[in-house]
């Protein structure tokens, strides 16, 4: 038995080390052949996954990664690799669950958390949507409202709604291809906002940003307001005259005659919480913010004890989010945003509480940074290193760059891991970021242009290799790379020529007309370059030209 696993381990490093070296019909053969001694060892299958997936082959990725989780549940990169094919092979909903899934296992395994924020944000729209629909109580909504209950009896209707129950995506065609007028009616219905028309709410209360337009000053004149008038007793129609009054004062932006006649309408009727909404938005324009929460808290519970409209409910909510906003307490803000979308959504305060989420992530982040935690967390994180542990080690330096997200090698460190790990793309990622924020370190170039030679990038990696040694002539490492590059490139010129066209960008290069004539020429003329290199578009073309193999510079 010992010797079955030694053997397997074995051939798990030889397939590591062509994994690195792009050779990925190697490295499943050596794990395939390590499997064969060690059928129980998950880490071969999942690193076999990874060599499926970076060759294209997504069943099978998945296959592999399946027997990952299998042999070891509570092992969060089997989850990883699982999602990761899964999103490969477009199946999103199931690759959302299982980096979920993973994350039960693995809370701060950073792949499964990127996995699950790249899948959200493709699917966010129309996932809302299918929840929305599979919600027990929206078909009461839909044959409720007169809008759309005549719709029900269309069989067309019901179809597109069982498409779009069990396919959200679906959504995304109704929009663009048959453009269905009656979807955003039902959109309208299920969100409790009227999308067609967006126009404003007329719940009488004022308005922060757009104060209440001028009416004309024969009340008698109004037929709007008298069936209002009809059944309100005499003490709740002269607070409605004063609460109108207040209205024409506050748009007139004369603050203390508009709370005078607020006041005096909240005596008249206590029961109104409108009034007080409106003494909260005066002093929201005045900049007491404090006070302006306080209203909102005694307009609420009057609503609650009155049975007051949702909406107006929802507008105090909001108030508050807005007061708390400017007294930059965005966990309270966003707390009373939340209670607001709870009692009616709108657009606007869906805007905001984004808003207000975005800057108190930013504000977590920014409490969180500390150089000193960031280099105890970088130095065991090379301990780990050293001693072969990647996993731990990609832990300790994702944690060093919370505390110091600017450090440009502890980007390089962690690309160092994911190289390790077969995790190609993540570590390009952190690579390019480690460049971006230190153009001149060097290191940078050559960590870049080795996980590019896994990716099987070589002109790519002949790139960074020279702006390596464009910095450092000496660096030994790049001027190696370089020439293994470049004899890897020749060794076999019809591979480089298919990658190369397998490139878009290539592809519309030599799809240019002009550039197809200016090719010709300098095969004529091998001088004319130099003229056509002060075009800097023509120069960047013919370097993506260079870089991807197909042409040479002697």
């Amino acid at each position: 038995m010992a010797d079955s696993k030694t053997k397997a381990n074995e051939l798990k490093d030889k397939g590591n080390v062509a994994l690195q070296q792009g050779k990925l019909d190697d490295a499943v053969k050596f794990y395939t052949e390590a499997i064969n001694f060690d059928s129980t060892n998950h880490v071969l299958y999942s690193n076999r996954s990874a060599a499926h997936a970076t060759a294209g082959r997504y069943e099978e990725a998945l296959k592999d990664a399946e027997k990952t989780v299998e042999l070891k549940p509570d092992w969060g990169k089997g989850y990883s690799r699982k999602g990761a094919a899964l999103s490969y092979l477009k199946r999103y909903t199931d690759a959302l669950t299982a980096y979920k899934e993973g994350l039960k296992h693995d809370p701060n395994n950073q792949q499964l958390k990127e996995g699950i924020e790249e899948i959200e944000s493709r699917s966010m729209g129309s996932n809302m949507f299918g929840n929305l629909l599979n919600d027990p109580s929206s078909f009461m909504k839909l044959s409720s409202d007169p809008r759309t209950k005549d719709y029900l009896s269309d069989p067309s209707y019901l179809a597109m709604l069982k498409e779009l129950q069990s396919n959200p995506s679906a959504l995304t065609k109704y929009m663009r291809d048959q453009s269905d007028p009656r979807l955003l009616t039902t959109l309208s219905v299920l969100l409790g906002v009227d999308i067609a028309s967006a126009g404003p709410e007329d719940d009488n209360d004022v308005t922060m940003e757009e104060p209440p337009k001028a009416e004309s000053p024969k009340r008698e004149t109004k037929p709007k307001e008298t069936p209002k008038q009809n059944n309100l007793s005499p003490e709740k129609q002269q607070a409605v005259e004063q609460k109108e009054l207040g209205n024409e004062a506050y748009k007139g932006k004369n603050f203390a005659k508009a709370l005078e006649h607020y006041n005096k309408a909240v005596q008249m009727d206590p029961t109104e919480m409108t009034f007080l909404n409106n003494i909260a938005a005066v002093y929201f324009e005045q900049k007491n913010y404090d006070e302006c929460v306080k209203q909102c808290e005694k307009a609420l519970e009057v609503g609650r004890e009155n049975r007051a409209d949702f909406k107006v409910m929802a507008k105090a909510y909001s108030r508050i989010g807005n007061s708390y906003f400017k007294l930059k307490d965005f966990q309270k803000s966003k707390y009373f945003f939340e209670k607001s979308l709870a009692e009616h959504r709108t657009p606007e305060t869906r805007s905001r509480l984004s808003e207000v989420e975005r800057i108190f992530k930013e504000e977590q982040r920014k409490a969180y940074v500390d150089p000193e935690k960031s280099l105890e967390e970088k130095n065991m994180g090379n301990d780990c290193f050293q001693k072969g542990d990647y996993p731990q080690a990609l832990k300790h330096y994702t944690e060093a760059l919370k505390r110091n997200p600017e450090d440009a090698k502890l980007y390089s460190n962690r690309a160092a891991c994911y190289t390790k790990l077969a995790e190609f793309q993540l570590g390009l990622k952190d690579c390019e970021e480690c460049i971006r924020l230190d153009p001149t370190f060097v290191k940078g170039y050559t960590r870049k242009a080795a996980v590019l030679i896994a990716l099987k990038e070589t002109a790519k990696a002949m790139n960074c290799y020279q702006k390596a040694m464009d910095l450092d002539p000496n660096c030994q490492e790049a001027i190696d790379g370089y020439r293994k590059c470049l004899m890897s490139s020749s060794s076999d010129p019809e591979e480089v020529r298919k990658r190369a066209m397998a490139d878009p960008e290539v592809q519309a290069i030599l799809r240019d007309p002009a550039m197809r004539m200016i090719l010709e020429q300098m095969q004529d003329d091998p001088k004319a370059l130099t003229d056509h290199l002060k075009n800097p578009q023509i120069a960047a073309k013919i370097q993506k030209l260079i870089e991807s193999g197909l042409i040479a510079i002697r």
